[in-house]
This record gives structure tokens, C-alpha cells and sequence, in this order.
């Protein structure tokens, strides 16, 4: 989803400025509780380090594969901002439910 060909579309009701920042703190949100529950004993640093260069690469990618997209650093703070989300979710409801 983050590699679509971009295309600025406001006829959609839900459709407003800044939604792709939502999307890239939703997206990396649930990569970030996934990743967890996949690999629950690995270390925050290691995490964060993995889930930064996944986001990275996904913004050189949008630049470079010229499909009306292009490489944003705010995308790449909404990225790591929702992968911190996706962790401490991970945290908690591991905490609360076993």
C-alpha cells in the first residue's frame, strides 16, 4: 500500500489533508504489533532498528520508482511514531491478557 501509485483524490468523504500521515502511523502500527507478536523476545533496539530501515526503504522507494509518490519526513516520523504505537500495544496487551 505504501508503494501505490500516488493520485490526490478528494471526491471520497473520508479524504482530507494529511491522510497519508494517518496512514503511514496506521500501517506501521499494526507492522509494529505484528512484528511483535512474531518475534516477542527480541530487543527494543533491534525492533526499532529493523522497523526504521524498513521505513526508510519504503521512502527512497516511493522517490525513486517515479509513481507520483515521493520521499516525505514527516511519512518517516508518522512511521516510527506508529511503530512505537504498535509496540507498547503489543506490551500492553500482553500484559493485561496473559
Amino acid at each position: 500500500m505504501l508503494l501505490k501509485p500516488g493520485e490526490e483524490n478528494h471526491e471520497y468523504w473520508f479524504m482530507f489533508n494529511g491522510i497519508d500521515k494517518v496512514l503511514h502511523l496506521s500501517i506501521f502500527a499494526a507492522l509494529g504489533f505484528l512484528f511483535m507478536a512474531a518475534f516477542p523476545k527480541i530487543k527494543f533496539s533491534y525492533f526499532f532498528q529493523i522497523i526504521l530501515m524498513y521505513a526508510f526503504l519504503t521512502e527512497i522507494l516511493q522517490e525513486e520508482m517515479g509513481l507520483g509518490r515521493s520521499m516525505e519526513t514527516l511519512d518517516i516520523v508518522a512511521d516510527t511514531i506508529g511503530c512505537l504505537i504498535g509496540y507498547y500495544t503489543y506490551k500492553l496487551f500482553i500484559k493485561r491478557f496473559f
